[in-house]
């Protein structure tokens, strides 16, 4: 199956994603995925807590029954948020943020009423994971994604620099013990390219 039901530090959602942990350092760890079918949209913003509020209202909306038939969904995890790496003070960022959509709707996902979601394939691929506590906003994110570049330029591994994803694991109402990550998609093998599927 493509979800595991509880792992460590995925202790709120009934269905996370799961990937096989390739190796670990102290500083980061390698984790393969397998391909699984998400459903996003992308939101402009100056400020990335901004565009992932907007983006997350949507997808929230999307498995309460914005969609057709009214399913409700269980919530899924990770959330992920797709960060240009290149921002520009003075323009907003398109931010893409997703969730995995839930085992029973992975093959036939029930169209979003609104026409700002969209259906998207996440590639098997590897990707390199750093972990950080706390409260996923823009300056800790960056803070992360900075030392994991850092790490990973050390040891001169191959990945996409153009983004990251921010990652978080739990709603905005848990405090204590939170868990976040930021990943770099590696450019070894299979690298991640997010085809539309509308």
């Amino acid at each position: 199956s493509m979800f595991v039901t509880n792992s460590s530090f995925c202790t709120e959602s009934k269905e996370c994603l799961e990937y096989l942990l390739v190796c670990k350092t102290d500083e980061y760890e390698v984790r393969h995925y397998s391909p699984t079918r998400w459903v996003s949209t992308d939101a402009e913003a100056y400020f990335m807590g901004v565009g992932a509020a907007m983006a997350f209202r949507r997808l929230f909306q999307y498995i309460n029954g914005a969609n057709e038939g009214g399913f409700q969904m269980e919530m899924t995890a990770p959330v992920l948020v797709k960060i240009p790496e290149e921002t520009r003070m003075w323009e907003p960022a398109v931010y893409s943020l997703g969730f995995p959509l839930p085992a029973a709707y992975q093959e036939k996902p029930p169209a979003p009423t609104s026409n700002k979601l969209y259906f998207s394939e996440m590639p098997e691929m590897d990707v390199y994971v750093r972990s950080y506590g706390g409260w996923m906003l823009s300056v800790t994110s960056r803070l992360h994604a900075h030392l994991l570049t850092e790490e990973l330029g050390r040891v001169g591994a191959s990945y996409n620099h153009s983004y990251h994803y921010g990652v978080g694991y739990d709603s905005p109402l848990k405090l204590l013990n939170r868990h976040n990550e930021v990943w770099y998609v590696s450019e070894g093998e299979g690298s991640f390219t997010s085809q539309r599927l509308v």
